[in-house]
């Protein structure tokens, strides 16, 4: 017994069960029924297309002579049996081009159909459109409308751009086997594309035939095999799958429409041809019953047919079925640009145009050589601006730009379409907010005064944004002049609702609910305690209070007492949640004057919350734009909370935070450093962390002394970022470090730069020695003065410490998203994780705000040769022609990268237009030569008028060269910049 005979029989005697043996291509050879029985099965293994290649990879391999010479593959019995087992397995499919061109390599599918044409007897040498498909037998003429189909298809889906996979160390033996397939398939569709007009030709010769056709079947294909005699009488009869006209002509039309909707970018009559085809299509549809025989993606018909009305300008703007985008694309054609606005107006309530949409549209309009568009230009900016306002979204940069010279025409028409935007009934509640922010971002950066006035006077100013915002927004305002009165019109609160004499338990207690005045809420309390007696701090489940102190306020014994101690805190804190902190500070006072007369120990309690109240009030203050710096009694008071020690006293962990984080906000590093009682360090987390902190911060420019402190917050930080033994593990078996550390993560959140640096320095560095990635490296400010290795790196928890470094840089942009350093950080955290158009556009952002919109130099320290590299190889990731442009950008120009690009043929980003902003003759001089090879004379043209440039003279003085360098650099950071803002 061999020892695979002897692995079956264990496998069917043994008593556990196993997964079944996979079938062996050699079996079907034997055994002439087991192919089909194989194909019934639910879920075969091999599948059919495993199958196909495995019978066609046995059938092609070379054959070795006797004297070890390598011979093509021997045309007998075996390899023949194998080919048709190839086709009966694709007939089984019913030819169905979807599935094989999915599971199959071009090379592979390009000999199963010419093995199709060779059974099929396709007369050998004559080209398929010099044959009669009417005077073929069924299968024959099928035979050839199925490799016709095959090969525009292929020409088609070979043109869109793929991502290239990069083969890692253990795949390199296997470079030669994937360079030898890819220039098989570049051969073959070198092919294809030469008989592209023949293939077409055939196709639309199919379309002319009325009859049903027939493809060969397993049957038909035995028939062939079994006997020669019979495969004339097979091939003339209608034996094969019966496939309608109908079914036929619907798929060719679609496929013929792909081709000529490929042909499209060098012809536009091309376009007429497949809207055309694709109108047949959707007819044909629409007739058919069933589309058994019809494989096509109708959401893709649906997306090409919309891209040809709009190309081919055959759109009615009437038309109720028209789509939104042709609707807009009618208008512009229609120069109706008051009607584009109206649209996009209306659609900043419905939202169903995408933003990459609306941007294209606007970007059209910029590009239009025409001065009657600027307006039209601002007004489609400012739709575009409140719809991201009302998405939450950053404000593009060339509406900031429109915000520096504004005019009352323009602030009136923004109001205007904010005001349009917001139907009632129609937008979120989060919507309204984000539109009462972005009102207040249109105050903070007009200038002008009237303009001002007209913001914070308008309706929506005073229905998005409550009373104390309004006011601490007008007094930001009023201190930036005394000339103008911009106080508006106060509204009445809506906490002042009068009490009636006469009312029943039930509107007592909504009473209560809504009241914020203490001693209205002490009154119903008393009226409600002398109604009934139970607990009346459980009427709204929404008032809550600190776990940490329940148990003291609900030991007070008087209810009476309770009930207000307990809804006093808890409005108070509700107040400090939505910043109403004029209500919490009447609430705490309040409380406070209450428990002091019975107990110290909540005495204490509410002077902390009232700390936390105040630091938390200048922190917003601080936040939204003032300056001034806390009072000395503020300071103060919290670093008497930090060195108080009172034993048995409740104690929040947030009020312990807030208190360091505010000292490093507010750079009272001394206290932190030298002034801090050491117990207290050793004794409280916080404040550990916060001098080690303050230290790094003080001696940031010296790099030995900050060295030394910075090692020391190193430490704390990695064992915080450190996998103990003791942790329990969540359910999918991961350590919930975030959630567990979060008393020495909770500082992170912070507004002071300095801090927020060091910390996001700190953990880029910790990130790329976890993640231990040499290549692509994620840059900050300060990497040097951390260390760069780890003793046991295997106990840091790499998700947490990458969670945490998004995070931080996440939320420093949203402090300042103009911070260039921050900008280049989170630029290359997208760049490592693949997100390549994001990192551009974000290093884009960081170039435009240091350079203002780069009308200067970008700096160095912005722009190193690091971020160079990055940045062109972001394009050549993207497969973009761009990227021969960035190579000039690098101290050494890079032409291996940039000729490879510029061999490039999967991209449509017009790359002549480009030639202007290319300075480096070689690379000038290397487009020539391939546009020449190519013969495209047109191209070649722009490429040397770029090269005669007087001003790019090999033999003028380096200044020149440089000067002529450093315009054409400006000038494409500002084409790329409007391409990707």
């Amino acid at each position: 017994m061999s020892v695979e005979t002897a692995d079956r029989v264990a496998a069917v005697t043994s008593s556990r069960p196993s997964t079944p043996l996979q079938t062996s291509w050699f079996e079907f050879l034997l055994d002439g029924s087991l192919l089909e029985n194989h194909l019934q099965k639910s879920y075969p293994d091999p599948t059919p297309v495993q199958l196909i290649i495995q019978f066609l990879e046995q059938a092609s391999k070379p054959s070795v002579n006797e004297q070890n010479q390598v011979q093509p593959p021997a045309d007998n019995r075996r390899n023949r049996t194998l080919k048709l087992l190839a086709l009966k397995v694709a007939a089984h499919m019913k030819w169905d081009l979807d599935s094989l061109e999915k599971g199959l390599t071009i090379p592979v599918l390009n000999m199963l159909l010419n093995e199709l044409l060779c059974v099929s007897k396709v007369p050998p040498g004559v080209k398929h459109v010099d044959l009669d498909l009417s005077t073929l037998p069924p299968t024959t003429a099928m035979a050839v409308i199925i490799y016709n189909r095959w090969a525009i298809r292929t020409i088609v889906l070979s043109s869109f751009p793929e991502k290239q996979t990069k083969p890692g160390p253990h795949q390199m033996n296997m470079l030669s086997i994937v360079q030898q397939e890819k220039e098989m398939t570049d051969n073959i569709l070198t092919v294809l594309k030469e008989q592209a007009t023949d293939s077409i030709s055939v196709l639309e010769g199919a379309l002319q035939l009325k009859k049903d056709f027939y493809v060969h079947t397993l049957r038909t294909l035995d028939l062939l095999a079994a006997d020669a005699a019979a495969n004339g009488e097979t091939e003339s009869s209608t034996a094969g799958l019966r496939i309608s006209a109908d079914e036929l002509h619907c798929q060719v039309h679609y496929d013929l429409g792909g081709i000529f909707f490929q042909q499209g970018c060098t012809d536009q009559t091309a376009y007429e041809n497949a809207r055309d085809h694709f109108r047949q299509t959707k007819e044909l549809l629409t007739k058919l019953d069933s589309t058994v025989h019809v494989h096509l993606d109708e959401k893709r018909l649906a997306g090409y047919w919309n891209a040809c009305k709009a190309l081919t300008e055959d759109c009615d703007p009437s038309d109720s079925q028209n789509t939104p985008y042709n609707q807009i694309n009618s208008l512009i054609r229609a120069r109706n640009y008051q009607a584009v606005i109206e649209a996009f107006i209306k659609d900043n309530v419905s939202r169903s145009l995408p933003n990459n949409f609306r941007r294209s549209v606007l970007r059209e309009f910029l590009y239009k050589v025409e001065s009657t568009l600027d307006e039209v230009c601002y007004k489609l900016c400012v739709c575009n601006a409140v719809r991201d306002a009302l998405e939450g979204e950053v404000l593009s940069v060339r509406f900031q730009q429109l915000l520096l010279k504004p005019s009352k025409k323009m602030v009136d028409f923004i109001l205007e379409v904010c005001t349009l935007s917001l139907e009632k009934g129609r937008q979120s509640e989060t919507s309204r907010r984000n539109m009462g922010t972005f009102m207040k971002t249109l105050c903070e950066t007009l200038e002008e005064l009237s303009l001002l006035f007209v913001v914070s006077s308008h309706k929506l100013f005073m229905e998005l944004l409550k009373e104390e915002e309004r006011k601490v927004l007008v007094e930001q305002l009023r201190k930036r002049s005394t000339t103008i009165n911009l106080s508006a019109k106060p509204l009445p609160s809506f906490y002042d609702i009068p009490a009636s004499a006469s009312v029943n338990i039930g509107q007592l207690e909504q009473q209560l609910i809504l009241l914020l005045e203490p001693r209205r809420i002490r009154q119903i309390l008393v009226e409600l305690h002398g109604m009934a007696e139970r607990p009346f701090w459980k009427v709204n489940s929404k008032w809550e209070v600190p776990p940490d102190y329940i148990n003291v306020i609900l030991g007070i014994k008087d209810n009476l007492t309770k009930d207000l101690v307990y809804i006093l805190m808890a409005k108070g804190l509700h107040c400090i949640s939505i910043k109403d902190f004029a209500h919490a500070r009447q609430l705490f006072s309040a409380c406070l004057e209450l428990v002091t007369e019975f107990s110290p120990k909540l005495r204490q309690v509410m002077l902390n919350e009232m700390l936390l109240l105040e630091v938390r009030a200048h922190e917003t203050m601080a936040a939204e734009g003032s300056k001034e710096r806390p009072p000395s009694d503020l300071v103060s008071r919290v670093r008497g909370y930090l060195e108080m020690r009172i034993h048995d006293l409740p104690l929040r962990q947030v009020v312990g935070k807030e208190c360091v984080a505010f000292m490093l906000n507010w750079r009272e590093n001394d206290y932190l450093t030298l002034q801090v009682p050491p117990s207290l360090v050793m004794n409280n987390p916080y404040i550990k962390l916060g001098q080690l902190l303050a230290s790094t911060c003080k001696e940031l420019p010296g790099p030995k002394e900050c060295r030394r402190t910075a090692k020391e917050l190193w430490d704390v930080v990695v064992q915080i970022c450190s996998v103990s033994i003791q942790h329990k593990r969540n359910h999918d078996g991961r350590v919930g470090l975030i959630k567990q550390r979060e008393s020495s993560m909770g500082i992170l959140h912070r507004y002071e730069p300095l801090v927020l640096t060091t910390l996001i320095s700190l953990f880029v560095r910790l990130h790329s020695i976890v993640r231990d990635d040499i290549v692509n490296e994620v840059t900050a400010e300060h990497l040097t003065i951390w260390p760069s290795t780890l003793p046991n790196i295997q106990a840091v928890d790499v998700e947490a410490v990458a969670v945490t470094v998004k995070e931080l840089v996440s939320y420093a942009l949203t402090l300042n998203p103009n911070n260039q350093s921050w900008l280049i950080t989170q630029a290359d955290i997208y760049f490592v994780t693949n997100q390549y158009s994001a990192a551009l556009n974000l290093y884009l952002q960081a170039g435009a705000v240091c350079s203002d919109f780069f009308t200067k130099a970008v700096p160095p320290d912005v722009y190193s040769d690091q971020v160079d590299h990055t940045g062109y190889s972001q394009n050549y990731k993207l497969n973009d022609y761009k990227v021969a442009v960035l190579c000039q950008f690098l101290r050494e120009v890079d032409y291996m990268t940039a000729f490879k690009a510029l061999q490039e043929q999967n991209s449509h980003d017009a790359m002549d237009s480009f030639y202007d902003y290319i300075w480096d003759v070689t690379i000038l001089e290397y487009l020539t030569h391939i546009h020449h090879k190519r013969g495209e004379t047109e191209k070649r043209q722009i490429a040397i008028k770029a090269i005669g440039q007087t001003e790019l003279n090999t033999s003028n003085p380096e200044e020149v060269l440089q000067l002529a360098a450093q315009k054409r650099k400006k000038r494409f950071l500002q084409a790329m910049a409007k391409l990707y803002f």
